[in-house]
This record gives C-alpha cells, sequence and structure tokens, in this order.
C-alpha cells in the first residue's frame, strides 16, 4: 500500500495527472486488464476511465485494443520514461550552454562601441574580495549567489558585510556545490542567510537585480555588469530555475560534515533514481517496502549497521528539508510518527526507508495513515520485536 501511494504521487510529480498515475501504477501490478477492472483497480470513476486511458495512450505510456470489451496494457517503465529521462539530461546540457554563451556575450561585450563600452569593468585578483565587500554592503534589495568551492570561500571573508545587509532585513539566497555543507565556510556565514546545495559551476553574485559581479576561479579575476538587461535576466532565470530544484541545509547546520553529505545523498538518490527503481522492481519484488533500502545499498549508502536513534536523527533531517516536517519516535509507546506539511503523500518514500529499516533490524511494524487537507498528513509506524 506503502508503495503504491508513493508511485502515484511521483508520477504525479513527473507531469500525469491524480487519474493517470493511479491508472498507470494499476496496469504495472496487475497486468493487461479491461478498462472496467482498471477503474475499480484504480478506484477511477467509470466515467473517467476512457479519457484518462486515451491521454495514457498518447503519452505512450499504454497499449489499448480495438475489441470489446477494451484491454489496456501498461508500457514497461523502461520504454516509457526514457524520453523523460533524456528531457533532463537536455536541460542540464542546456544549461551548460548558456554558461558558455554567457561567457561569449562577456567577451564581445569588449568590442561593443559608444555606451555599451562602459557597461562593464573588470577587476584584478587582488582587488576582487574588496570589490565584493562593498558590492554586499551596498545592496538595497536583495543578494543572489552561486558559488563554487573556492567562491563560497571567498564570500565567508565577508561576514561583516553580510551581518550588515542582514540587519536591514535584505533577503540573501546563496547556491553552494555539496561538498561545502556544514564546511569551515558555511559554519562561518551568518545564520540570516538562507543557503541551499546543487551542483554549481560558476562564481556569479547578483545585487538587485541589477548589478552582476563574475569571479574567474581559475584567475581570481572578477568582471562587473552594472547594466544587466540581457546578461542579468539570463542569469536570474538561472539562478530561479536551480533554486526551485536545489536542497535545504538548514536542518543539516549542527551535523558533522561527514553527517551532513551521507543525508544530501540519501536525498538526491532518492530524488533522481528513486521513481525508476521502483517502477521496474515492482513487477519482480514481492517485498516492495524494501525496494527503497535496497536502492540506498546499490549506490553506497549502507544504513542497517546504525541505530534506531540514528535513523530517527537522519529521517528527521530528510523530513525538514524534503517536507516542512518531522519524525518522533516515542520509546514507551514504541511509536514512530512520521509528520509532513505537504499532502500528497510527499512523506512516503521516507516512511517506505524506515519502514524497510525496522525489518531489516527484525522488527514487525504496523503502519496508519492520517491525511488532513489543512494540516498536512501524519503517519504512525507502531513496532515491536517479532
Amino acid at each position: 500500500m506503502v508503495n503504491e501511494h508513493a508511485l502515484t504521487v511521483s508520477l504525479e510529480e513527473f507531469g500525469l495527472s491524480k487519474y493517470e498515475a493511479q491508472a498507470y501504477v494499476s496496469l504495472i501490478a496487475k497486468g493487461t486488464i479491461s478498462a472496467g477492472e482498471l477503474a475499480y483497480y484504480a478506484d477511477i470513476p467509470r466515467t473517467k476511465i476512457y479519457p484518462t486511458l486515451l491521454k495514457l495512450e498518447k503519452k505512450k505510456l499504454t497499449i489499448i485494443s480495438k475489441s470489446k470489451p477494451i484491454m489496456c496494457t501498461a508500457i514497461a517503465p523502461e520504454d516509457a520514461f526514457d524520453g523523460i529521462i533524456h528531457e533532463q539530461i537536455n536541460k542540464v546540457n542546456a544549461m551548460n550552454t548558456l554558461v558558455s554563451n554567457l561567457k561569449k556575450a562577456s567577451e564581445e561585450s569588449r568590442k561593443s562601441r559608444g555606451t555599451e563600452e562602459k557597461r562593464y569593468f573588470q577587476i584584478s585578483a587582488n582587488n576582487v574580495l574588496t570589490q565584493l565587500q562593498t558590492m554586499i554592503e551596498g545592496s538595497k534589495s536583495s543578494i543572489k549567489i552561486m558559488a563554487d568551492q573556492w567562491g563560497f570561500g571567498l564570500l565567508a571573508e565577508c561576514k561583516e558585510q553580510l551581518l550588515s545587509v542582514l540587519r536591514r532585513n535584505l533577503d540573501v539566497k546563496v547556491l553552494v556545490v555539496p561538498t561545502q555543507i556544514c564546511s569551515e565556510s558555511y559554519r562561518i556565514i551568518p545564520d540570516g542567510v538562507e543557503i541551499r546545495a546543487s551542483e554549481i559551476t560558476q562564481n556569479c553574485f547578483i545585487f538587485d537585480e541589477t548589478e552582476l559581479l563574475m569571479i574567474n576561479n581559475e584567475n581570481g579575476k572578477g568582471i562587473i555588469f552594472s547594466s544587466t538587461e540581457i546578461l542579468g535576466g539570463n542569469q536570474e532565470k538561472v539562478f530561479s530555475n536551480i533554486w526551485k530544484n536545489a536542497i535545504k541545509t538548514k536542518a543539516l547546520a549542527d551535523m558533522t560534515k561527514t553527517e551532513a553529505q551521507e543525508i544530501y545523498k540519501i536525498i538526491k538518490t532518492v530524488s533522481e533514481l528513486g521513481l525508476m527503481y521502483i517502477l521496474n522492481s515492482t513487477m519482480i519484488s514481492k517485498k516492495p517496502e524494501f525496494d527503497m533500502f535496497k536502492l540506498l545499498e546499490k549506490n553506497g549508502i549502507s544504513l542497517k549497521s546504525k541505530s534506531l536513534d540514528d535513523i530517527i536523527e537522519i529521517m528527521d533531517a530528510i523530513m525538514q528539508i524534503t517536507c516542512s516536517g518531522h519524525v518522533n519516535f516515542n520509546a514507551i509507546t514504541k511509536n514512530i510518527t512520521i509528520e509532513s506539511k505537504l499532502n500528497s503523500n510527499h512523506s512516503l518514500p521516507w516512511v517506505s526507508i524506515l519502514d524497510g529499516f525496522l525489518q531489516k533490524q527484525g522488527y514487525k511494524t504496523r503502519t496508519i495513515y492520517q491525511n488532513n487537507s489543512n494540516k498536512g498528513e501524519k503517519v504512525h509506524i507502531k513496532i515491536s520485536k517479532k
């Protein structure tokens, strides 16, 4: 039951409607069945089943027979979602191309004439830090930063300037490479700065959406664009797109770097590989509740040697990051409560991992689900020794 709900939610995140997701998951589980049977198993109104099947067929996720009664079969997951995987790869390639084009734009701007020649100026490596501190302190509304390890270290030397703008309630957001979570530089950055992690390949500082400072991490030189209609607009879009999918790090702030890196890897693995892995394994596994746990092990993440308290702490941090939720364990009642402020079963993949760990440790589990459209969702796992 846990697995089917998680699959449905994940498919909705891939762009399917609720009925389409329910129908596809039921077809994966049941094989070739009639449209009427599908409506029953997928809990879809009979008046909606035929339009839903036609939409799935158009998306190349099902095959519908022309006979009566109408029979339907799911396209194998590895074939059905191959296009989506390539689409994500193409988006990453497009972003790399954009960065290259931006670099060309800055080089070509040097050849421009008239007022265009005054729109940027270069900064020597010796003056970059001073210039960065000046621009931070002079900001009036917002600062958005993308920084690799070198750029993040440079930002850490601007602690006083960051504190100054935070006292003025400026919005300061930083995207940093995952290896810098809980690093020495990370711990220097003031608490009011919101930091998220993603795969960053450049050092770009955007001030008040009008000024742009880009720094070359190979030679330390910088370039400032003070009028950035095109370049600034593009970088704003790049930042916003990465920010939406980046992983929040606030819940990891008090952990060691090793602990934080492990949690980041768990979230990244489940987010990028979880859906396809479960879809494939559902057809062959008689115990799908273990599939997510096995996925982590296959990707070098072993949780079975950890204590229950360790797992509760890890899952609590993950729930804070992904669902604005928490995990609590009552040692007296032997009851684990997983709370999520988000509905639509966002917590279920993590419930599945926790349940898999418990069963691997020899516990017998009983799971109870509660869903409140206003307060989010809550899952109780009652544990006892087998």
